[in-house]
């Protein structure tokens, strides 16, 4: 198994990129609820499009391979592990925040975005929690 450290660096590796655009793309919202010119509208538009689709989405599915590969190679010692499966469900919840995000994403394009600039700051924080519980399960291993 000693391709097995290859492997978790390559998780390591997504997850950092996955994380980085997590904590940008709200980021991005709130600074498109501020524009009323449609030429900055449509900029935010391209960039929050690019961000999600050639970096977020790529990033979240090699995370979630390459995190996969390591549970399949180390299935016994991970499914008896508390810190394992409180760390498993975290992840659940930072790819529905992913793909609420998503989301956001189609009604600033369809022009149906009701939320405000302060809903997109207070959840801008959501990706940082989510990290701090991860990396402290994965590396502390509390339980």
């Amino acid at each position: 198994m000693e391709y097995y450290l290859w492997i978790k660096a390559l998780h390591i590796i997504s997850m950092v990129a996955w994380m980085a655009g997590l904590f940008y793309l709200p980021r991005l919202y709130v600074y498109h609820c501020k524009v009323t010119s449609k030429d900055m509208c449509d900029t935010f538009q391209v960039m929050e499009k690019k961000l999600l689709r050639y970096i977020m989405n790529p990033a979240m599915i090699a995370t979630w391979f390459f995190g996969l590969w390591m549970v399949f190679l180390n299935t016994e010692y991970l499914m008896s592990a508390g810190w394992f499966h409180v760390k498993f469900l975290l992840v659940f919840i930072l790819s529905g925040f992913h793909m609420m995000l998503a989301k956001y994403r189609k009604d600033f394009a369809n022009g149906t975005n009701t939320k405000t600039e302060k809903f997109y700051r207070l959840i801008n924080e959501v990706p940082t929690v989510i990290l701090v519980g991860a990396v402290i399960l994965a590396i502390v291993k509390p339980f």
